[in-house]
């Protein structure tokens, strides 16, 4: 059975944007893309909300074609252009769009069959409205929180509207050079 492995940066205070959506103090250096690549090599389908796919899309298919392209740029665009891509939206119906499925309903039972398939994880980057859905759904597996060292005062939080308790445990923690550190949680089985 595949699972659900959520990559999430967050400030110290709880928030994975600003209220207007900012994301720029999140902290970023090639440690950590490097740290990065490893998770999407054991990966072969992305998750996504619309709007996180909509960043993403407008910027990876073409990253590696830009003159001064990093190699992180060249390897995430080549990973991002080949791996299968679902997308959780409610506006986005009949959008035809090359190796990407759209689910926008019986979302619980369309993506307990993504979980059935057989494969290698399902990753989702950011996308903290299909976070906040998917916890309650109980149906991410695996969290890993990029730790900035950062206070927004005010923002979008990670973890919203949880009406259940759900026990995790903590599998291991990595420190970046940034001060950036990485917490992998597991959910815990009860």
């Amino acid at each position: 059975m595949r699972k659900i492995v959520s990559f999430m940066h967050l400030s110290l205070d709880g928030f994975v944007a600003g209220p207007l959506g900012e994301m720029d103090w999140i902290q970023v250096d090639e440690e950590m893309f490097e740290y990065a690549g490893m998770m999407t090599n054991q990966s072969d389908l992305a998750l996504y909300g619309r709007k996180t796919f909509q960043l993403m899309d407008a910027y990876w298919p073409t990253a590696a074609d830009q003159p001064n392209a990093s190699r992180h740029d060249i390897e995430h665009s080549t990973w991002y252009n080949q791996v299968a891509k679902v997308i959780i939206s409610n506006t986005l119906k009949g959008s035809k769009l090359p190796n990407t499925q759209i689910i926008n309903e019986n979302l619980a039972a369309e993506i307990n069959k993504l979980k059935q398939q057989n494969g290698k994880s399902i990753v989702m980057f950011g996308s903290p409205g299909a976070t906040h859905t998917l916890t309650e759904l109980d149906l991410i597996d695996e969290y890993w929180i990029f730790l900035n060292p950062m206070l927004l005062g005010k923002g979008v939080p990670l973890f919203e509207n949880i009406s259940h308790r759900q026990k995790l445990k903590l599998i291991e923690t990595v420190k970046f050079a940034s001060g950036v550190v990485a917490i992998h949680y597991l959910r815990a089985k009860d």
